[in-house]
């Protein structure tokens, strides 16, 4: 099944700031590649509806533009004291803000799924579909009987597209501005490295359209020739030219890309605007914040990647580094210094949710599955000082040296993390296989107020989402078979 996808839109480096607009819109953007000298479209004719889409948006864009740029103004002239909240307060801010309190709560349909998008900004991608890819598990979660085609009708229509933020995410074309530029030194290199592959790359979309690593090889008997280089080559220089913002992503088929010219994915009124790379990456700062809530200084993993060393360096001239970015954030009132009771380190709330996270609602029994690139577990080391949960991902350990599963997915119930859950969809019987359950210690599944009947729901609206009609337990698991007896 063919499946679209949006446009990898330009992660290009832009490192100068010709053509730049300031914060306010003043100044005008030189031309971009796909527009003529006097800012008329050179796009072809089938993209001329695409045009005609945001011409017609732009007095609305405007009027929201000016409508935050008010926000920014008065969040600038009061900004607010640092913020002191007890360990419980935080993990029922954390849920409801997750839109998690309760659990699918959002009407069905592109409309709830954008909703997602808003509020947490970006959704990371990951093509492991075993339990479901990490970002349809993730509006699973949120989004009342979730179907893939609405996220699927989204890509069609270019109102999300693909940008690195922290990893490959989907992001709202809305914010394309702002994941041009990173600090990438990979990506030029790899072109100027490898130029003759480059330039036939280039030359062989310009002429024939969207095209994939694949339609690159050429059949030698049994041999397969990518231009007498490695196979990989190929890939990392379409990878290259979707990073430095001249290719795009068209679609996906499956887990397979074809790439296009950015120019043809997207009208020149979209592609003209052009901000400091500074001030992307200080927005793109504040996405992690807002995407999962209450982060703190550091963070593990990768919460953090592309955003550069926290203090200058010398290999980025003229980049404050994050610690920089990260105060004048707070000085200008766009992030909230928090203590959380119990929590060792100062974490930052966007000022938006100031008022949620001083005063958050006791969360109804509902519980959610969520992936291992939600949001909500991204930062491990608070998952387990603020909900004493340890979640690893063991799908790259040997399987002797697995506590849990392969693809677990932790289970939310109320405001706390207790369990763990290993599905695993088999499309082609229309069955979910559970292979394993695992409760935290002290959690008694049987005796916790709501949490069957919560169960029940989930996993009726997981064989939902997973087209499926039948739940299969492992042979261990009879006690939760018994508990959670469950029908589509």
């Amino acid at each position: 099944m063919i499946r679209c996808a949006p446009t990898t839109l330009g992660n290009g480096i832009n490192n100068d700031d010709n053509g730049a607009r300031d914060p306010a819109g003043n100044g005008r953007a030189s031309a971009p590649s796909g527009a003529n000298s006097d800012g008329s479209s050179n796009i072809p004719a089938r993209h001329d509806s695409l045009r005609k889409v945001f011409i017609a948006l732009s007095p609305l864009v405007a009027v929201q533009r000016r409508a935050m740029l008010r926000r920014m103004a008065d969040r600038r002239s009061r900004k607010r004291e640092a913020m002191t909240v007890s360990a419980e307060a935080a993990r029922r801010f954390l849920v409801t803000r997750h839109m998690l309190a309760p659990a699918r709560s959002l009407k069905g349909g592109p409309d709830g799924v954008l909703e997602v998008f808003r509020r947490l900004g970006s959704v990371q991608f990951d093509p492991l579909a075993v339990a479901g890819r990490n970002h349809d598990l993730v509006l699973h979660a949120r989004v009342a009987g979730y179907d893939p085609a609405w996220c699927d009708r989204l890509y069609e229509r270019r109102e999300i597209f693909e940008a690195y933020n922290k990893g490959l995410s989907f992001v709202p074309t809305s914010e394309f501005a702002w994941f041009r530029g990173n600090l990438s030194r990979n990506a030029p290199r790899t072109i100027a490295e490898n130029p003759d592959v480059a330039e036939r790359v280039l030359e062989r979309i310009r002429a024939e359209g969207p095209l994939s690593s694949l339609d690159f090889e050429r059949e030698r008997g049994t041999t397969t020739d990518w231009f007498g280089m490695a196979t990989n080559v190929v890939r990392a220089v379409l990878e290259a030219y979707a990073v430095t913002g001249v290719l795009g992503l068209a679609r996906r088929d499956a887990n397979r890309r074809y790439y296009d010219l950015l120019e043809r994915l997207l009208p020149p009124e979209v592609l003209a605007r052009k901000l400091p790379l500074e001030e992307q990456l200080r927005y793109k700062l504040l996405s992690r914040y807002r995407a999962h809530g209450l982060l703190g200084v550091a963070g593990g993993g990768d919460i953090f990647g592309g955003l550069g060393p926290a203090k200058p360096d010398e290999r980025w001239p003229g980049y404050p580094g994050r610690s920089a970015l990260r105060e004048e954030l707070v000085e200008r009132g766009d992030l909230v210094s928090v203590e959380v009771e119990g929590v060792r380190g100062k974490r930052f709330v966007v000022s938006e949710d100031a008022e949620l996270l001083a005063a958050p609602p006791n969360p109804p029994a509902s519980v959610a599955f969520v992936p291992p690139f939600d949001p909500i577990v991204w930062d491990r080391g608070l998952l387990g000082s603020l909900f004493e949960f340890e979640y690893v991902w063991e799908l790259f350990f040997p399987p002797a040296q697995r506590r849990w599963g392969w693809y677990v997915l932790p289970i939310v119930f109320r405001d706390r993390f207790v369990g763990r859950i290993e599905p695993r969809i088999d499309r082609d019987e229309a069955r979910v296989h559970v292979l394993g359950a695992w409760w935290e210690d002290g959690f008694a599944p049987r005796r916790a107020e709501g949490f069957v009947d919560a169960m029940r729901d989930a996993l009726r609206a997981y064989l939902g989402f997973a087209g499926a009609d039948r739940l299969v337990w492992a042979p261990h698991l009879g006690t939760e078979k018994r508990l959670f007896l469950t029908q589509p």
